[in-house]
């Protein structure tokens, strides 16, 4: 099992509600934060991407330079970089750090006129991405690589250093996300890890088990398909204060008229309107899974919280673990200090626990 946090690498400060402190952004900042997820449990931590934000395989070089076994999941566009390029930089960084390197291939809407790319469809961007999937790969573990796709080629191309390859790894792996039945798709062929987001029991295992069969179905030729959850986690030392404080937050967001953490593109998403149509069934789901910040503007990971004291969240995140996730990817604001509580409190009871009953 992988538990990996996330670090907000943004221009603004105050992410998610997140402490607006000088220098937040700043390489000491982030490192202090990449050094604690290693001190407190973590695996390593997500690091978002999108255009008018610091450059994420940026930011992941210098933070896996300044730790030791921090593992960056970079989140990376088929657009913005050109497959030869990345599998090249991306084997670079993974050869440099001892094979500590994750990647998230993020398909969905940026601005993408500003760096030069175009917007097709959805049925193109997504086979795209599958392209890219195809001939990264390729590139990190073949020479003298020939490709002639729809959207890439490449002629005898061979990355000169190889990323690090021990038993099961032969390469970064590659984390994947989306909803519609295109992603899906490129997933079950192409993807090691589907992240869901905050979705019920129900939801997550309903995918699970569609996603099985497209493996099937397209004649998956890589290991199975593991799959991951992304989503905020609320703790406190009680029920009632988690509680208590979830609805404070709620109110707030709702007080600034729920538009600080909107992005339209975004909203657009197939699996972001899943977790928005969520809050129409009700404000809880499942035991502890709270769906009103989406109604405020929580989009993303932000959409839905599962909230409670160390035990409640490690039960539930239990039950996700039980139907077949194995990758876990939290957050909440602030985050330096949630990194702490959540690492100290949750995070012993999800490693050293066995798996819940249904």
């Amino acid at each position: 099992m992988s538990v990996l946090w996330y670090i907000p690498n943004q221009v603004e400060a105050g992410h998610r509600g997140d402490d607006a402190v000088r220098g937040h952004n700043s390489l000491e900042r982030l490192t202090d934060l990449a050094r604690l997820t290693e001190e407190h449990g973590w695996g390593g931590a997500l690091l978002g991407t999108g255009w008018g934000r610091p450059d994420t395989f940026t930011v992941a070089t210098a933070l896996a330079a300044r730790t030791t076994t921090f593992q960056p999941l970079v989140a990376i566009r088929p657009g913005y970089w050109h497959p030869a390029h990345f599998a090249s930089a991306a084997s670079t960084l993974d050869q440099l750090i001892g094979g500590r390197l994750l990647i998230n291939i993020v398909s969905g809407q940026d601005d993408l006129a500003a760096y030069g790319d175009s917007e097709g469809d959805q049925a193109q961007r997504y086979a795209r991405t599958k392209e890219f999937l195809q001939l990264v790969r390729r590139l990190w573990t073949e020479e003298d690589v020939t490709f002639a796709g729809e959207y890439f080629s490449v002629t005898g191309s061979t990355v000169a250093t190889r990323p690090a390859v021990r038993e099961g790894r032969p390469h970064p792996r590659l984390y994947f996300g989306g909803a519609s039945a295109a992603a899906e798709r490129v997933s079950a062929a192409e993807a090691d890890v589907q992240l869901f987001w905050g979705e019920p029991l129900e939801g997550v295992a309903e995918r699970i088990d569609r996603l099985k069969g497209l493996q099937a179905e397209l004649g998956r030729e890589h290991a199975p398909l593991e799959y991951g959850l992304r989503i905020t986690t609320l703790v406190r030392d009680t029920t009632e204060q988690a509680w208590a404080d979830a609805e404070a937050k709620v109110a707030k967001m709702a007080e600034s008229g729920g538009n600080d953490y909107l992005d339209p593109r975004r909203f657009k998403a197939v699996g972001q309107q899943r977790l928005l149509d969520l809050a129409n069934r009700g404000d809880v789901l499942d035991d502890n899974l709270y769906t009103a910040p989406g109604k405020y503007g929580g989009g993303g990971a932000g959409t839905t919280w599962l909230v409670g004291s160390a035990q409640d969240v490690a039960k539930s995140l239990r039950k996700y673990r039980d139907l077949g996730i194995t990758h876990f990817v939290l957050s909440d604001t602030p985050y330096r200090e949630e990194i702490i509580r959540i690492g100290d409190q949750l995070l012993p009871l999800l490693h050293n626990a066995i798996p819940s009953a249904s």
